[in-house]
């Protein structure tokens, strides 16, 4: 079948059955997941020009390209990205890419890919340059382009193509959100031609999909029609105006970028690839793209803080001592995430509005009744605690009083299995000093939730001075096993994020007390690149919590302070609806903030405590490196990831 001349590649293997099909297979060395390495691309260059004499020579009737791994393709080989944002290298390095795809799509013989697993970013631009996409319909397969998040936008021709799948509508807000669409959704926007149920059926469609010759259609004109003439632009700004809701245009240019592109060439696909690359160049080398990165670098390091191997822990049954707004989450989330969950409390009217936010969560998140009542199921009230002897994990979030705690574990301690994780989610109260009634102190870990805990991806993972490395290799292992990142943290007063936060608060209440606009504030520390000013965050944390955790680090709260004020007479926030802010169905009812000749400035002075803090933490050990203190407070606090986190800030001069 003329294969002698196919080209010798270490990612690739292609091969030829008796129907003349081509069966092309990425299977990336060396890597869990399949990426677009420029290694990968430059083989699949040679590939398709051997492709495109077979075709041409009528040995080969079509190709159907699968991946030999659990997942389709990740995208673009993250790992290159600093190298190839070299101006003098990447033009080239993307034309070239361009290049190969469109040889893809100009084929005369049907291109057929099927899809499992993750199909996102380059991969994504890879199927569409495919003639027909075949995907498999479980939860297992996501697409979509995440980009956006790298501060980069579809830089493999994938602008023109969604448009041209999918439509401009749909596939600006995809490129603009990062959004992943499961493979039903996909199917939906016309990015996806077939649906299966299995992975083992992707073959045989595939085979099919080539002899019919089949090929995917483009969006209908009626979906093509809102980027033709003048109606293109009105629908640009509009795009602008939602982005800048969430994404200020000097943090963040790339969606910007990415609308410029579609309001001068949205009407034609073609002409949106072909100047694609202009728009993209510039981005990649960009501070807000390079500090992203990091950022994502850093992320994934916390993955491998758990234990591998063999050894992997598997948590199946959660108990949770505490039912109040904290606590009752906790267990929701858990049990969201496929555990089995005890909720304990004094007496069912406690217990009950924890049931109840729960129920509205796997509402939010989970698409049929059946999943939200699977989950509640999962979900199981116990004021007697009978949960405890059974479970993998005990984690307690009571109020932080420090002999209420030391009582719970005390009594605990007698019951759990002996590899059970106990884990305390104190704030503020050091782990040393909860574990003095327990027999086994080295026990007691800390798995330190923020509020709202389906929200935040952080959890600190206390360390005291009694544990040993596999307790918190442990514990970072359960943390990873409900979709959450850990940070590890010496057991300290406040730890990581409320040490370094408290600083910050304190500081706005205290200009508020003088007399400055609590709404100017919020507006400045946004206009920096928070996502939510100190006044409102205090507000939410929850003033009475706010007062405790200053207390315990050894900040005053002056008595005749207004913060104090409000404290005493209930007034403790969102939660009661009334604090600095008044409240109304969730959100801060606000006053016009003043006008102010620099916000941004004013936001740079109103985070210099949290960043002088940060320092201070690192130079302390209580966190093990200025990386790990800005991770933690990116995903604990949403500090400005365009900046990098609080300490590459100060070293680029930016806060």
């Amino acid at each position: 079948m003329e294969q002698a001349d196919t080209p010798q590649t270490r990612h690739w293997d292609f091969s030829i059955d008796v129907e003349q099909i081509g069966w092309l297979t990425l299977n990336v060395q060396d890597n869990s997941v399949n990426v677009l390495s420029r290694e990968v691309i430059s083989e699949l260059e040679a590939l398709v020009g051997h492709v495109e004499r077979l075709g041409e020579a009528g040995s080969l009737v079509g190709v159907v390209l699968l991946s030999g791994k659990p997942g389709f393709i990740a995208g673009a080989d993250i790992s290159e990205f600093d190298q190839m944002s070299d101006p003098a290298v990447l033009p080239e390095a993307l034309r070239r890419t361009h290049g190969v795809f469109q040889r893809i799509e100009d084929l005369k013989i049907p291109f057929v890919c099927g899809i499992s697993g993750f199909c996102v970013g380059g991969g994504l631009e890879l199927a569409l340059a495919c003639h027909y996409r075949i995907a498999v319909n479980d939860d297992a397969t996501k697409l979509g382009f995440p980009e956006v998040n790298l501060g980069i936008f579809p830089g493999f021709a994938g602008t023109g193509r969604s448009i041209r799948q999918a439509g401009p509508v749909d596939a600006m807000q995809l490129m603009l959100t990062g959004k992943i669409l499961r493979a039903a959704q996909a199917r939906k926007l016309n990015l996806v031609d077939k649906l299966v149920r299995h992975p083992d059926m992707l073959r045989w469609e595939g085979r099919k999909a080539v002899l019919s010759r089949r090929r995917s259609d483009p969006a209908p004109l009626t979906k093509r029609a809102i980027a033709f003439g003048p109606i293109r632009s009105r629908v640009a700004d509009k795009m602008r105006e939602e982005a800048g809701k969430k994404a200020p245009k000097n943090h963040y240019p790339a969606p910007y970028a990415l609308i410029d592109l579609f309001e001068k060439y949205g009407d034609d696909p073609k002409k949106m690839i072909a100047h694609e690359i202009d728009s993209f160049v510039p981005l990649m080398a960009s501070p807000t793209a390079q500090n992203l990165r990091r950022v994502f670098f850093l992320s994934e390091s916390l993955k491998r803080l758990g234990v591998k191997g063999k050894d992997k822990p598997k948590f199946v049954r959660v108990h949770v001592v505490g039912a109040g707004v904290m606590g009752g989450d906790i267990a929701a989330w858990c049990a969201y995430r496929g555990m089995a969950v005890t909720l304990q409390d004094m007496d069912m009217d406690r217990i009950k509005p924890a049931l109840d936010r729960a129920k509205k969560l796997f509402k939010k998140r989970l698409k049929t009744k059946q999943a939200v009542d699977a989950a509640m199921a999962r979900l199981e009230p116990d004021v007697e605690g009978k949960g405890i002897a059974r479970c993998d994990v005990l984690i307690e979030a009571v109020v932080e009083k420090l002999e209420v705690k030391q009582q719970i574990f005390s009594n605990a301690e007698q019951q759990l299995k002996p590899n059970a994780i106990m884990a305390t989610n104190t704030s503020s109260i050091e782990l040393e000093r909860i574990a003095e009634a327990l027999d086994n102190p080295n026990r007691l870990i800390g798995l330190h939730f923020f509020n709202p805990v389906a929200q935040l991806p952080l959890i600190e993972v206390i360390r005291s001075t009694l544990n040993d490395d596999e307790a918190i290799r442990v514990g970072a292992s359960f943390v990873l096993a409900i979709g959450k990142s850990p940070v590890v943290v010496k057991s300290a007063p406040g730890f990581l994020v409320n040490r370094a936060l408290m600083p910050y608060m304190l500081e706005a209440i205290d200009r508020v007390e003088k007399g400055e606009s609590p709404e100017q504030l919020d507006a400045a520390a946004v206009a920096f690149g928070m996502p939510m000013g100190p006044i409102e965050l205090m507000d939410t944390v929850g003033l009475d919590v706010g007062a405790f955790v200053a207390r315990e680090l050894g900040q005053k709260v002056p008595e005749d302070s207004k913060f104090a004020r409000l404290v005493a007479a209930g007034k403790l926030g969102r939660k009661t609806g009334q604090g600095f802010y008044t409240w109304v169905d969730g959100k801060a009812q606000k006053e016009k903030a003043p006008a102010h000749a620099n916000l941004e400035g004013l936001g740079r002075d109103l985070v210099q405590p949290l960043v002088d803090t940060a320092e201070v933490i690192v130079s302390e050990g209580v966190v093990e490196s200025a990386d790990m203190a800005d991770i933690g407070m990116i995903l604990g606090t949403g500090f400005a990831p365009f900046l990098g986190g609080p300490l590459k800030a100060r070293e680029d001069g930016r806060a």
